[in-house]
């Protein structure tokens, strides 16, 4: 059966117990099996509408679900769970894990497919990195992300790096990408080329600063939101990166 390791906090309600065996089929009947179980645990899992709460983490075998199918990601016997809560809405909320592997084949693909459409002068190729990163912005992983899960890591092409770090600002920073091909898109259907490529560069220019050199645009400006306290901008810069972008006050 899989197992939940359950944090320090939560083992109150499992009688001291660190690892539960459960049943199900994907992380959502795992969890619902656990709180069946014991039913102490469901208030601190889920909300009263019956969602998990936004401030508890599930990570499977060390990868957030978020950058899988979510709640929806299956799992097999030999799988095991986590339970990582974080404070609230704190912007000092403790980091979780993230695979910067799968970023990286994010940024290179993005890269690949658009310089091609470039090349070609094929604007629907725009448009489909456009919509990939639209889906993976709404479902909070990196758009190309199965192609990393699915291919790449299975065949040891590209090994995981997993490392303490906010899912957030990533997100936030492809979301900004596939608005900028959107709006390359829109102008070369238009016929305005000059300004849909140029946009297009653009992304390109900054997923090549993020994968070659480290230096993630996107996330600079999430940052800088969060340091002036725009709304929903919650997390605060991992220790050593972006120094004096700490929320003031």
């Amino acid at each position: 059966m899989t197992t939940i390791r359950i944090p320090t906090p939560l083992r109150q309600y499992t009688a001291g117990q660190a690892e539960i065996a459960v049943a199900g089929t994907n992380v959502s009947t795992a969890l619902d099996d656990l709180a069946g179980q014991y039913p102490g645990l469901r208030g601190h899992l889920y909300t009263e509408q019956g969602q998990l709460r936004g401030f508890v983490n599930i990570f499977l075998n060390d990868e957030d679900v978020r950058y899988l199918q979510g709640a929806a990601t299956p799992i097999a016997d030999t799988d095991r769970l986590v339970i990582v809560p974080s404070i609230a809405g704190g912007s000092d909320a403790p980091l979780v894990k993230v695979d910067h592997a799968a970023l990286r084949v994010n940024q290179a693909t993005i890269i690949t497919l658009a310089v091609l459409g470039f090349v070609v002068n094929a604007p629907w190729l725009v448009a489909l990195v456009a919509a990939v990163m639209t889906i993976g912005t709404l479902l909070q992983r990196p758009g190309f992300k199965p192609l990393y899960a699915s291919v790449l890591k299975p065949l040891g092409w590209v090994k995981p790096d997993v490392i303490a770090d906010n899912a957030e600002p990533h997100v936030f920073a492809q979301g900004l990408g596939a608005a900028f091909l959107w709006g390359a898109t829109i102008a070369l259907f238009a016929g305005a080329g000059v300004l849909g490529w140029a946009l297009t560069w653009l992304v390109i220019a900054l997923a090549a600063l993020n994968l070659f050199a480290g230096f993630c645009a996107g996330c600079f400006v999430y940052y800088w939101l969060a340091r002036l306290k725009a709304p929903g901008f919650l997390k605060t810069p991992p220790a050593g990166t972006f120094p004096g972008l700490r929320p003031r006050g």
